[in-house]
């Protein structure tokens, strides 16, 4: 089991009371103490990596636009700061270094603990927290560097995943499938929206749905993933669907999140594919700490 992150990861500054900040790796790090996991340094991305999904007019607009000091705002949710550029780029150089690890038979499992998140970014927008698709980057990597050709993306934040979705709406070789609150920001993700290729699968949950709601929508959606086999198995791992969560409204416990991870692995060992995760929302700091802790004690299970 490999654990990618980065001191870098915490000079990504927004303003105070932000719910994406900086203390979020502290309480990270403090969910996954005495875990039995390789840390590695997530390193800084190839600028090429990221034109896997996003125009290189977007790309120089984006870092021309990260300030030499103090903030920056991007929308009303979004900030750049003078780290934030670095951060950023080891986000994603930390995804496809734990798919190059994964796919090179270091190990089954890899979870990226960075920031900042990547779900809502669209192709030429940053939005909702969020510079850079980190998950979609990542399935290009492993599609178009390693020859994949069945790649899965799970998303599990409280959040509809506007951006992966977006980036990945042709990719015929990746099946995503996202659970998420609705309504809720950013507004999209019903079950109308199935990609180009049919190959999106949405799970809206209504406000105030618990874990039994939780599993009675993901259990069919795992089940027909295992016909497909997928060689790759991406997740999103936002883990504001708790209870605790000030951002979501839904009745998720630490449980439930160890419970559909469990089923993600279990999937996993009967298709043969590795699985990298990585972290997306969460920002309730001792919810947090609880549920990635419990998140990677599954992903490491069926590796001791």
């Amino acid at each position: 089991m490999l654990v990618f992150s980065e001191e870098a990861f915490a000079q990504h500054l927004v303003p105070e009371g932000h719910p994406e900040r900086p203390e979020r790796m502290a309480a990270v790090a403090h969910g996954l103490a005495g875990l039995l996991a390789e840390r590695r340094e997530a390193p800084v991305a190839a600028e090429s990596e990221l034109l896997r999904c996003h125009p290189a007019a977007y790309v120089a607009r984006l870092k021309a636009a990260v300030p030499a000091e103090r903030l920056r705002a991007v929308d009303g949710d979004t900030w750049l700061s003078p780290g934030s550029w670095e951060a950023a780029m080891r986000a994603v150089g930390g995804a496809c270094a734990a798919v190059d690890a994964v796919l090179g038979g270091e190990a089954r499992a890899a979870f990226l603990a960075a920031r900042p998140p990547g779900h809502h970014a669209e192709a030429d927008r940053a939005m909702g927290f969020c510079l850079f698709g980190t998950v979609a980057i990542a399935a290009k990597r492993a599609l178009d560097h390693h020859g994949l050709s069945r790649v899965a993306v799970l998303d599990f934040d409280v959040h509809h995943g506007n951006g992966t979705q977006d980036l990945l709406w042709d990719e015929a070789r990746v099946r995503l499938v996202s659970s998420h609150q609705m309504p809720l920001f950013p507004g999209t993700g019903s079950e109308e929206e199935r990609g180009a290729h049919r190959q999106v699968t949405n799970l809206p949950l209504r406000p105030g749905s618990d874990g039994r709601a939780m599993w009675a929508a993901w259990a069919p959606g795992l089940e027909r993933l295992k016909d497909w086999r997928p060689e790759l198995i991406l997740i999103s791992a936002g883990f504001d669907a708790h209870i605790d969560d000030p951002l979501g409204g839904l009745g998720w416990t630490t449980a439930d999140f160890a419970r559909l991870t469990r089923a993600i692995m279990d999937l996993a060992a009967g298709s043969g594919a590795g699985v990298v995760s990585c972290l997306e929302g969460g920002y309730d700091l001792s919810a947090l700490a609880d549920t990635v802790r419990a998140h990677v004690s599954e992903l490491s299970r069926t590796m001791r």
